[in-house]
């Protein structure tokens, strides 16, 4: 097959063409700074200022609530940091769970070190949060909660609502990490009681490097950078202009489109799953069945090392993943897999496919297809299998 069967959009998604168009002004004539007084920084400002609209607007936020940055890693850093460090006088316990991302996970790890105590919830083997263990786990130094809207490995979608509910009863801060969600789920911060959220533009066919934070208003919470006053003196540092009007431009058509995007992909995922279920044994699927994002699908093969697996799909122009781009060089096994409790050997042999709006129905066929040949062909080769085969365990 010549072309290239890209199914890696949790990863990455390719720049659509209108967001390309709507940047290019800001790249080329329109490069004023934005924070100058003289008119090339006119349109520069207005630009910021719609994009802001946008992306309140796809959220359910008011404008003044939505704060700029690099990428939701650093969202994650300043959300959790900014407000441990803003409240620590109040308390110094944070809750988050055992599935969320490394940007969650190693900032909880460096404030653990400071002194403060987190306490990691741990999900069932769909990879669901309790609501009452998060309930349970809250304490009268709890001061965040952190959580994360939909796994970015397995795809399950958490009770963020419920989870916001209480938080919000006991006074304490509600962060999730969305960049999953936005564009594959709806998601309105008012109605689901979240204080604060993270987002990244190359989630939904924006351009990497650019991403918001939400804040909800009367939140305290200390500045990440210190500089210029730029973003309403939250985060110092020239803007992203072009990144932040593709971002703005990237987030209304994905919302516009939200539920055409939904039927299409969970089509797609859907056939996927029932076809890898039914037609090589030897597989589980990772993530709850129902409460799973639209793109998703994360499989365990058995007897199978998941780097041959995707090399060998690679070979037949087949662009997937085992999990987590952000951990992709990493020989250890994903820590999202051993959460929902797969044993080491299994979690290695993982595949993510995430589908985008770019796939069609005939890319499901081929990937079956050649999965069936490629899984059936390194089984071949392995011992565990052999071994299995001959005595049935």
């Amino acid at each position: 097959m010549s072309e290239k069967i890209y199914v890696d959009n949790a990863a990455t998604t390719r720049l659509k063409p209108e967001v390309l168009e709507a940047m290019m002004p800001y790249l080329t004539e329109e490069y004023g700074n934005p924070s100058s007084i003289y008119s090339l920084s006119n349109k520069p400002k207005i630009a910021i200022e719609n994009a802001r609209s946008q992306v309140a607007k796809a959220i359910g936020a008011d404008e003044k609530e939505v704060v700029f940055v690099s990428c939701a890693t650093e969202a994650d850093n300043w959300a959790v940091k900014g407000i441990a460090h803003a409240y620590k006088n109040k308390g110094n316990h944070i809750i988050s769970t055992k599935i969320e991302h490394h940007a969650i996970l190693h900032t909880l790890q460096s404030l653990e070190k400071e002194g403060f105590e987190v306490t990691y919830l741990d999900v069932d083997e769909n990879g669901l949060v309790s609501v009452e263990d998060f309930k349970n786990a809250i304490t009268d130094n709890t001061i965040l909660a952190t959580v994360i809207f939909v796994n970015n490995e397995i795809g399950t979608i958490q009770p963020i609502k419920e989870i916001g509910e209480i938080a919000k009863e006991k006074g304490i801060i509600f962060h999730t990490d969305s960049v999953q969600a936005i564009g594959h789920t709806p998601v309105d911060v008012k109605e689901m009681n979240i204080d604060m959220l993270s987002i990244s533009a190359h989630k939904f066919y924006g351009p990497k490097g650019v991403g918001a934070m939400y804040v909800r208003k009367g939140i305290r919470i200390f500045p990440y950078m210190d500089g210029g006053a730029q973003e309403n003196r939250k985060r110092a540092g020239t803007e992203n202009v072009a990144g932040i009007v593709g971002l703005g431009k990237a987030i209304e058509m994905a919302t516009e489109n939200l539920d055409e995007t939904m039927t299409k992909l969970s089509k797609l995922r859907d056939k996927l799953i029932e076809r890898v279920l039914n037609e090589i044994p030897h597989v589980r699927l990772n993530g709850d069945r129902e409460k799973r994002v639209c793109h998703n699908a994360n499989f365990s093969f058995r007897f199978i090392e998941g780097e041959a697996l995707l090399l060998s799909l690679d070979l037949k122009g087949i662009l997937a993943s085992s999990g987590s781009a952000c951990t992709s060089g990493s020989l250890d096994p994903s820590h999202v897999l051993l959460a929902i409790g797969l044993p080491h050997e299994i979690a290695h042999g993982s595949l993510r496919v995430s589908f985008g709006d770019f796939n069609k129905e005939e890319d499901v066929d081929y990937i079956v297809e050649n999965l069936k040949e490629i899984v059936a062909r390194l089984r071949a080769m392995s011992p565990l299998y052999e071994a299995y085969e001959r005595n049935g365990k």
